[in-house]
């Protein structure tokens, strides 16, 4: 198989380097992307439509075999989106502690709406996470561009089941997130709604970045049974073995109620 992986808000395609070498170790090809704005496309302005294009590119590689395309974080965002715009190039999709759009509404809304027990989507009154703390690790430009500024921050975040030594190699790596249209522009994907693809939702057990509760209504919004990995939101990093393993197995599971658009 063929994995495609997108990588989140702040990390580039080195993150996935780990990952890719179990993955090929398995007997399966990999390639990561680095979208607008990030690695080796810092300078590039960052959009929903650049970013989308980016993954497409990648899934277009080989057109002679489909892709298993994995979005972690933020990723899944432009993961959804590049299904949505080549559907036939996908042969699953992979949602590691990931966002998923709603239907209509922009990212920030989509990152911050809980489904309620009756009745309608509802926005959450708080995002449970320690979202002050974490915020305070952050420093924000004039343009408004956001750096992790502090290692211990992102250590505690992002890595804390890592070594201090791969936590700070991963640190030195990290660049700004610029949002730019993603924050207020509302996002349609209806070709990804209809196509019902294959997918998977993989939780971080150990995750102090995706709330518990918002991975838990991405699945269920996903139509699927979770996956599980005992790691931080990283576990490319510190559990790459085991996620390449998981990755292949998701592939091998399927839905088991319909796609929620809203």
């Amino acid at each position: 198989m063929r994995f495609v992986l997108v990588h989140g808000g702040f990390h580039a395609a080195w993150c996935w380097e780990r990952t890719i070498d179990a993955l090929q170790a398995l007997g399966h090809d990999a390639a990561a992307v680095d979208l607008p704005g990030h690695g080796a496309r810092l300078d590039e302005e960052s959009t929903l439509a650049n970013r989308r294009d980016a993954v497409v590119t990648a899934m277009q590689a080989d057109s002679a075999e489909k892709c298993v395309l994995v979005g972690h974080s933020g990723g899944g965002f432009d993961a959804t989106l590049a299904a949505d715009a080549r559907p036939d190039l996908v042969h699953h999709i992979v949602y590691l502690a990931a966002a998923l759009p709603r239907e209509g509404r922009t990212y920030p809304e989509a990152m911050a709406m809980r489904d309620a027990e009756e009745g309608p989507v509802e926005l959450g009154d708080d995002f449970d996470g320690d979202v002050g703390e974490m915020l305070g690790y952050l420093n924000f430009d004039d343009d408004g561009a956001m750096t992790f500024a502090d290692f211990d921050g992102a250590w505690k975040y992002f890595y804390h089941d890592c070594d201090e030594e791969t936590a700070r190699w991963a640190f030195e790596r990290l660049g700004p997130e610029r949002f730019g249209d993603t924050t207020v522009t509302p996002v349609s994907v209806p070709n990804f709604w209809a196509a019902d693809l294959p997918r998977s939702f993989i939780v971080c057990e150990q995750d102090r970045s995706m709330p518990r509760w918002l991975a838990d209504t991405v699945a269920r919004r996903l139509g699927v049974e979770q996956l599980t990995i005992d790691a931080s939101h990283s576990p490319f990093l510190s559990r790459p073995g085991q996620l390449a393993e998981l990755l292949v197995r998701a592939t091998t599971t399927t839905p088991v109620s319909p796609l929620v658009p809203h």
